[in-house]
């Protein structure tokens, strides 16, 4: 299959950069629709499964978007954390920022392979903490996302313990260890000040039940207590939308960085994906032909 990729880089403000990719099959000439996959923290645009992801999706008539946010961490090599001042600083009103710009280069055309895309009908994915950006950004944004896929989502937007943000706020810097690079990643206390001015609009859970549109919560049975508790709650708190518990699978669906191959549960993640948006983008296109 022959694939078309290009990629961007946007200086938001002096130093600070969003750069992504742009994925979709190169055979077709009608517009696609368009699937947003947004990373995690301590994640990026090609840590291990994304390109990978991003691939599989787009063979299936979709245009895919990848991107790092601006303050991940990651500069312009892009595949280390090289950035950890702006790691620190990172908050999730600048993650919404950074979505919202790049909602609006599919919508007004700035994005490459933009001849391509749909861009009534797009898509968000999210992993971990991109799949709580998700949620947050379509229930603030209803009219410009049709549905939502969340792999592994966070349910509250506050990882940390009580212990930690109090130290943080304290002393203005905490560090958390990245487990692959072994680097002690900080964390400012512009992180917990962000939370607590928006605390009713950050609430994940609230958030999730008000959604109008279809989503679906993927999550491993193996990953964290945490976040496999945080899924029960959002599907008590948002019984409406559709909920997959895979089994035996982590945080990453077995998947490592550097990337060393696909698994049973990273592909079941895919196809549950894939078909999640074929009958969205179904259903809409049968209601626009039966107005």
């Amino acid at each position: 299959m022959s694939m078309l990729h290009e990629t961007f880089a946007w200086e938001l403000e002096p130093g600070i950069w969003l750069r992504g990719d742009v994925r979709m099959k190169a055979e077709g000439e009608s517009r696609r629709p368009v699937i947003v996959l947004v990373h995690g923290f301590k994640g990026f645009k090609d840590w291990g499964m994304f390109p990978y992801a991003a691939q599989r999706l787009a063979g299936q008539e979709y245009v895919v978007v990848t991107f790092n946010f601006s303050h991940n961490g990651v500069g312009a090599v892009g595949a280390d954390f090289d950035e950890l001042d702006k790691f620190a600083r990172n908050t999730h009103t600048l993650e919404l920022r950074d979505l919202a710009v790049v909602m609006a280069a599919i919508r007004n055309g700035r994005m490459p392979l933009s001849h391509a895309m749909d861009a009534d009908h797009v898509l968000l994915v999210g992993h971990s903490r991109g799949g709580g950006d998700c949620v947050l950004y379509a229930a603030e944004h209803p009219a410009e996302v049709r549905g939502i896929v969340s792999w592994n989502g966070i349910a509250d937007c506050n990882l940390f313990t009580k212990e930690f943000r109090q130290q943080v706020l304290e002393d203005g810097v905490g560090y958390v260890t990245n487990a692959r690079t072994k680097q002690q990643m900080p964390i400012a206390a512009s992180f917990f000040e962000d939370l607590a001015l928006n605390e009713e609009r950050y609430h994940i859970a609230a958030q999730a039940a008000s959604l109008q549109m279809p989503a679906l919560f993927v999550q491993g049975d193996a990953d964290t207590p945490r976040l496999v508790a945080g899924y029960h709650r959002l599907q008590e708190a948002a019984p409406q939308h559709r909920y997959v518990l895979l089994l035996d699978a982590d945080h990453t669906f077995g998947t490592k960085h550097p990337w060393a191959g696909t698994t049973l549960a990273l592909e079941k993640a895919i196809v549950l994906t894939r078909g999640f948006a074929a009958g969205l983008f179904e259903r809409e296109r049968i209601g626009l032909e039966m107005d």
